[in-house]
């Protein structure tokens, strides 16, 4: 039997959920949501009048990073501050949910049944890259949350290996997430104006042509492009100089197989950073923005 069947993880609806690649780009944007925050806004609200509510969200983020894959399997969690240097009314927010630790197990055994090694901890919390969208998608925090580390050393294609072995999540109203950033080199972005560039910068041409390849790539189904994307994107490394950010990419499009994927939303902050968002799945086209 199917573990994730087996473990009663269904939605209301019998929807197969697509699987969702959000860009948080930096902690400010708990803050200044700008148009990709307002979009997040909005996305919760379209997958539950589409699929109903998620059972659970299990989210890849950027900012836990494990030598092997962790779930956080703690009953609840917490909001963590895991950044220096910002705005200090950003230490002040909270965003606490429950855990999952049921599905933890489910996941758990979905991914050694693939021979991917999984570990559960029952340690909790939410790195800014789960909880600065979540936030948005859903500020209640009534939907229970499944952190899943992963080891950044790890390619695009072990990745998208390990998003396949979580596919039978989507039809039991499991939400899967990938947390990073289209485009992230701070470094670059912060060079001009210190902590606090200008939001609204003309978009860069380099920021612009990464953006596009990986639209036209997705859109077209491309994986074996996708995922040597190091090698054949236009400007990828000044575009990621570590490629954590980019990563949960893969697991979220690993989540629906080999089908190609759709850009549901499309903006850019400081113009260098692309807050793009993605969905995976026979459910992905409901999900698009006008203009994505």
């Amino acid at each position: 039997m199917n573990p994730a069947r087996a473990a009663g993880w269904s939605n209301g609806r019998m929807n197969t959920l697509p699987a969702l690649f959000v860009s948080h780009g930096s902690p400010m944007i708990a803050l200044e949501p700008r148009e990709a925050g307002a979009f997040l806004s909005t996305l919760g609200p379209a997958i539950d009048r589409q699929f109903g509510r998620p059972k659970a969200i299990l989210v890849a983020s950027a900012h836990s990073l494990t030598r092997e894959p962790v779930l956080l399997g703690a009953a609840h969690h917490e909001a963590v501050h895991d950044f220096g240097g910002f705005d200090p009314r950003l230490y002040e927010m909270r965003y606490g949910a429950a855990g999952a630790p049921a599905l933890a197990a489910t996941v758990a055994g979905l991914l050694r049944a693939a021979g991917i090694p999984a570990h559960i901890s029952p340690e909790g919390g939410l790195d800014h890259g789960i909880w600065t969208p979540l936030r948005y998608l859903y500020p209640q925090a009534d939907v229970p949350v499944l952190p899943l580390a992963w080891p950044p050393n790890w390619s695009p294609a072990q990745l998208h290996a390990m998003g396949q072995a979580l596919a039978p999540l989507a039809a039991q109203g499991v939400l899967v997430v990938g947390s990073g950033s289209i485009t992230h080199n701070l470094r670059r972005v912060f060079s001009g104006g210190g902590l606090h560039p200008r939001a609204d910068q003309p978009a860069t041409p380099e920021s612009t042509a990464f953006r596009d390849w990986f639209k036209e790539r997705t859109e077209a189904g491309d994986w074996p492009a996708l995922l040597e994307y190091r090698a054949q994107a236009p400007h990828a490394a000044l575009m990621h100089p570590t490629d954590e950010h980019l990563l949960p990419f893969f697991v979220a499009a690993g989540a629906a197989g080999t089908q190609a994927g759709r850009r549901i939303h499309a903006s850019l902050t400081f113009g260098d950073l692309g807050m793009d968002a993605y969905a995976f799945g026979s459910g992905a086209e409901a999900l698009v923005q006008p203009g994505a």
